[in-house]
């Protein structure tokens, strides 16, 4: 009997110390990490782009003035018109008429906005254009820096195309012929171009340009000499005041300030006192 207790007891210590022994044993932590975000700091770089406007220089073409008739614009262009003939051979009668007839005496609108006296079409023009109603809508013409590119500018138009070559068959001073050749080349399809050609020429007596080029008729030149001393010249055609500066030996200044002129322009009949 007390073999039993002493074996119980035993057994109940080993239970308890069993017990003790597992209670105090190493216990495995459940460790919740936390995750820590990186904080990610994103750098902008902020690039400021100054614009800067492109300003274009435009330059301000001259105004037109267109003159005031039809006799003052043979004044302002008969010298051209004499000598595009002397080096392309065309009459400068018909350069002029046909200036006169285009133009509108240099008051349309291609000759006062483009310099444009001839309405010639761009037909493969690189340069300045402009838009102007003709046969048809919003044509385009070239357009031109001063006037006498525009007089040049015809003369080459008709001495390098093909179509023209029989008028330069033509005596020089015949401008009948050429204004029906210029109709029958198409330079026109007005079928009374060459007759309204015919009449400014007649009407302006503008053939005598084209004698005086070729030598057969003398420029007329009338100066009155007063007993003061001074000298009147008497405006004609084709006259301007740089050929009479250089005629008399002065100066352009020196002429417009005696006769008190604004402007270089003169008319026909008009008298000029030229200094001495």
């Amino acid at each position: 009997m007390a073999s039993n207790r002493i074996e119980i007891k035993l057994k109940y210590v080993i239970l308890v110390v069993a017990m003790v022994t597992f209670s105090c044993g190493s216990k495995k932590g459940i460790v919740t990490k936390k995750k820590q975000q990186k904080e990610k700091t994103e750098t902008v770089e902020v690039i400021k782009t100054e614009k800067t406007d492109n300003v274009e220089t435009i330059k301000k073409e001259a105004e037109v003035k267109p003159p005031t008739s039809t006799a003052v614009y043979i004044a302002a262009y008969a010298d051209i018109a004499k000598e595009e003939m002397r080096k392309y051979k065309i009459p400068a009668s018909i350069t002029l008429a046909q200036g006169i007839l285009e133009s509108a005496s240099g008051k349309g609108r291609l000759a006062v906005e483009a310099n444009n006296h001839f309405g010639i079409k761009c037909h493969g023009w690189t340069g300045a254009k402009i838009y102007h109603d003709d046969d048809r809508s919003q044509e385009c013409f070239r357009k031109y820096r001063e006037a006498k590119s525009s007089y040049e500018d015809h003369s080459k138009f008709l001495t390098g195309r093909g179509r023209y070559a029989d008028l330069f068959k033509l005596k020089k001073d015949d401008y009948k012929g050429w204004a029906r050749g210029l109709k029958k080349a198409g330079y026109a399809t007005d079928r009374k171009y060459p007759d309204k050609l015919i009449s400014l020429i007649e009407r302006y007596k503008l053939y005598e340009y084209d004698q005086e080029v070729l030598g057969s008729k003398k420029e007329e030149v009338k100066i009155v000499r007063v007993n003061s001393g001074t000298t009147i010249h008497i405006v004609a055609k084709g006259d301007t005041l740089y050929s009479l500066s250089k005629r008399y030996n002065t100066t352009v200044d020196a002429i417009k300030s005696m006769n008190r002129l604004s402007s270089n322009t003169l008319a026909i009949g008009q008298e000029l006192k030229i200094p001495n």
